[in-house]
């Protein structure tokens, strides 16, 4: 299996990939939309409102929760998602600056 040199890029870039990667399927979307309309939402709750097996919507917050996306608190069985504010606003922070680099060098094509 081919190396794939992440490390010949800066920070910036990987995280910015990273982020693009936890947002590069659209049960993930679909996740974050749901968190965002009910504030914090159990597993199950999840699983009732997409059309996807249990396991993979877990899968899917995992993915989240290890990019930064969202948090998970554990009570009694299950475990309770919300966005995660602080983490939010970097990501959207980063996710602007990315898209204003562009228009502030108002570059011409071809």
């Amino acid at each position: 299996m081919g190396t794939t040199k992440t490390e010949v890029f800066t920070e910036a870039q990987n995280e910015l990939a990273a982020l693009a990667k936890a947002l590069g399927h659209p049960a993930r979307i679909a996740i974050l939309e749901h968190l965002m309309k009910t504030n914090s939402c159990v597993c199950g709750d999840i699983v009732d409102v997409l059309p996807l097996a249990q396991a993979t919507v877990s899968q899917h917050l995992k993915e989240l929760k290890a990019a930064g996306l969202i948090q998970g608190q554990i009570s009694g069985t299950s475990v309770c998602y919300c966005i995660d504010p602080l983490q939010w606003e970097k990501y959207g922070t980063i996710l602007k600056a990315f898209f204003a680099e562009y228009q502030l060098q108002q570059a011409k094509c071809c």
